[in-house]
């Protein structure tokens, strides 16, 4: 299983940019709650129609149930019309060179947030409203690869410019009914639905072809199709507030045209919200909220070609890993109770911890197994 990275590139936009990178957690497969959404059949409601009175059963009854359901569905669909009326004005396409995606309003003076990746190099974009009025100019305010965030700002900010309103929660219930809002595939101001499908995945993009390499810990997994375009977009919950942000598709090479449906992945709201505040209050990030341990690091490969560790090639300044003793030319090993084999693999360990804990670090040295207490930093 592989993840790509979700904006359109190029004239076609059609075509997927190749971005893609290993899922660090399993995943598993379950279809069978399809099957009971879209009624069932077969031996369990054989049974349940067997277990009913038959030819004496109330056609009122029936009638009461139908008129239930039909109410239910109507509200349902009444408020994912409202969802869609209140937070697509809020939802923007944005055009970076030949590249395209998605990003959000995130106040009324200008300040869009969306994906590191979305933006790339570029400093200029051409940004254009769901709700129409012609196209917008914006320039980039910072880029933060590390958590593939970014927050670009109009030069312009046209009059009613709506913010988009963020869920405070740093945790999501899985079943949670969401919508995805972007512009996949060049088709500006449409809308997948599904739900959340697991929370705390930790994930990482590729770094070749100019992507960020990011790993990213607290992922929202969700079932809402996430297409080239989605990203840098808007995941929302039926009470309107935003959830995460799009980011990333799982891909199957083995299925040839790469497509894994259903399984996409969005940065929480509570790691967007903390990122931009920054960038916008300080021009850069300065507290990411991620362990560090203070190292350049590079894969190291045993006798056999398999990987084996993690060489510290430099240390930085004063960083975690200089304070517990470690040189240049050790190879970490071992984080907690978890073997690190590469960086990748060191990347997606660190992001389950938090800046100030103290885990146990295995290394070697000069071939000799060592273990200290490290004090983790920050990125």
């Amino acid at each position: 299983m592989e993840l790509s990275r979700n904006r359109v590139r190029g004239p076609a936009r059609g075509r997927v940019r190749s971005r893609v990178q290993r899922l660090l957690l399993p995943l598993t497969a379950g279809i069978c709650g399809v099957a009971l959404l879209g009624g069932c059949s077969g031996s369990g409601a054989r049974s349940a129609l067997a277990a009913g009175s038959g030819p004496s059963s109330s056609p009122a009854a029936d009638s009461g149930s139908d008129d239930a359901s039909a109410t239910g569905g109507n509200a349902l669909q009444s408020n994912y019309e409202q969802v869609i009326k209140n937070v697509l004005p809020s939802v923007v396409q944005i055009e970076s060179g030949n590249d395209l995606g998605s990003g959000i309003v995130y106040d009324a003076k200008g300040d869009i947030v969306t994906n590191a990746h979305v933006v790339g190099k570029a400093k200029q974009f051409k940004v254009t409203s769901a709700t129409g009025g012609g196209q917008l100019h914006a320039r980039l305010v910072s880029s933060y690869p590390a958590q593939d965030l970014a927050v670009i700002k109009l030069d312009k900010v046209p009059s009613g410019l709506k913010a988009a309103s963020f869920s405070q929660s740093s945790k999501v219930d899985m079943g949670k009914i969401v919508l995805a809002l972007g512009s996949p595939l060049g088709l500006s101001s449409s809308v997948t639905q599904g739900i959340v499908s697991a929370t705390g995945r930790t994930v990482s993009e590729g770094s070749s072809g100019g992507g960020t390499g990011a790993t990213i810990g607290n992922m929202v997994q969700t079932s809402a199709a996430i297409n080239p375009g989605n990203s840098g977009g808007a995941l929302v919950g039926l009470d309107g507030k935003v959830i995460g942000i799009p980011t990333l598709a799982a891909t199957d090479p083995q299925l040839g045209s790469g497509a894994a449906p259903g399984i996409g992945f969005a940065i929480p709201s509570s790691m967007v919200t903390n990122i931009a505040d920054q960038i916008i209050k300080d021009g850069k990030v300065t507290n990411s909220g991620r362990a560090a341990l203070g190292i350049t690091g590079r894969t190291v490969v045993s006798a056999g070609g398999q990987p084996a560790g993690v060489a510290v090639v430099a240390l930085t300044g004063n960083g975690a890993a200089k304070a517990a003793g470690l040189r240049t030319g050790d190879i970490v090993t071992r984080l907690a109770s978890t073997p690190v084999t590469s960086l990748t693999q060191l990347s997606e360990t660190l992001a389950s911890y938090k800046p100030g804990q103290k885990v146990k670090l295995g290394y070697e040295r000069s071939g000799k197994t060592r273990t200290t207490e490290i004090t983790l930093g920050t990125m």
